[in-house]
């Protein structure tokens, strides 16, 4: 009988082992939802609740439940926060950021080359068009099959899960248009103006 090697419990790791594949570089599963925030959180009661896309001196507005009558989305997708946390299989429910840029065209608002994501309590982030069109970005409103809870982002939150989470704004209530890129709250600390994690884009001057 082969000795059995004494390991120190120490030694043994506590986190789950990733599917090959989609665990991007410098990152951890976990299978907790982490809570990460600046600053307090916001609490807006769903009757002043609204959503809005500005271009130039326009601005399309939806209420919340006018949000709530548009099509609905359920996707299922891996997220990645820039502090190395990865979580994968999530469900959330929402609208494609499509459906409301295509909708705000309709009623004149021309779109353009980049977009600033802004929220109750004063974030923002700025991302390019091109990352939150094609199916590739939602507002979320639901998460597991219940109300995203406020912790999380809700009443509802941006949902961009091939960028780093911090792009995923929490509290959102709408999008500014606008021609040229501008930095917003975490990128004008130092952050990446896109924030790929599968290129480990976490900070200014990451490739």
């Amino acid at each position: 009988m082969a000795d059995i090697p004494f390991i120190a419990r120490g030694f043994h790791s506590k986190r789950p082992a990733a599917p090959p594949g989609r665990l991007p570089p410098g990152q951890y599963e976990t299978r907790d939802f982490p809570v990460l925030s600046a600053g307090p959180t916001p609490r807006t009661p769903l009757d002043r609740w609204d959503f809005t896309i500005r271009g130039g001196d326009d601005t399309v507005r939806w209420s919340w439940q006018e949000l709530l009558a548009l099509p609905h989305e359920t996707p299922t997708v891996d997220i990645h926060c820039v502090t190395k946390w990865s979580k994968f299989d999530t469900k959330w429910e929402g609208v494609s950021v499509d459906t409301l840029l295509n909708a705000a065209e309709e009623k004149g608002l021309r779109k353009t080359a980049f977009v600033m994501a802004r929220s109750d309590g004063g974030y923002t982030t700025n991302l390019p068009l091109a990352d939150v069109t094609g199916g590739k970005a939602w507002v979320v409103f639901q998460f597991d099959g219940g109300p995203l809870d406020p912790e999380h982002g809700g009443p509802a939150r941006l949902l961009v899960p091939h960028l780093y989470f911090w792009k995923s704004a929490k509290w959102v209530r709408g999008l500014t248009l606008m021609d040229r890129d501008q930095p917003g709250f975490w990128e004008q600390l130092g952050y990446h103006d896109r924030g790929d994690p599968w290129t480990e884009q976490r900070y200014q001057g990451d490739p």
